[in-house]
């Protein structure tokens, strides 16, 4: 049965997912007009840590259902949590803004997909 947890995971997953991919659409002509703002690439590095340690913490939970989507999830929740605690402590500046939406569209996937995998 589908818990409060999975729903959490489930919507932070669409509002990162939305994140990444307006701006991506937006830059290629389709996206929506009404999406015409940027965030600075500090805050972007907090979110995709934030989001990142979240699908860390969801992992778990599929792995401890014996889940093989967990461990694909867990490398990539810790890959991209890794460069965005770089980012944010300065260690690499060659993460754009076009690279963090890539990454939010990543989490966001995987993070609803979290939703279901967790009660597998």
């Amino acid at each position: 049965m589908m818990e409060l947890k999975d729903w959490i995971s489930g919507l932070v997953g669409f509002v990162i997912l939305c994140l990444g991919l307006f701006p991506i659409l937006k830059g290629l002509g389709i996206g929506p007009g009404w999406f015409d703002f940027s965030l600075p690439v500090k805050l972007l590095g907090w979110i995709v840590v934030g989001a990142g340690f979240y699908l860390v913490i969801n992992s778990f939970i599929e792995i401890t259902n014996s889940n093989v989507i967990g461990w694909i999830s867990f490398l990539i929740a810790a890959i991209i949590t890794v460069l965005g605690l770089l980012q944010v402590l300065g260690r690499i500046g060659w993460i754009s803004g076009t690279v963090f939406n890539v990454m939010f569209v990543i989490l966001g996937l995987f993070l609803m997909l979290a939703t279901f995998a967790m009660e597998m």
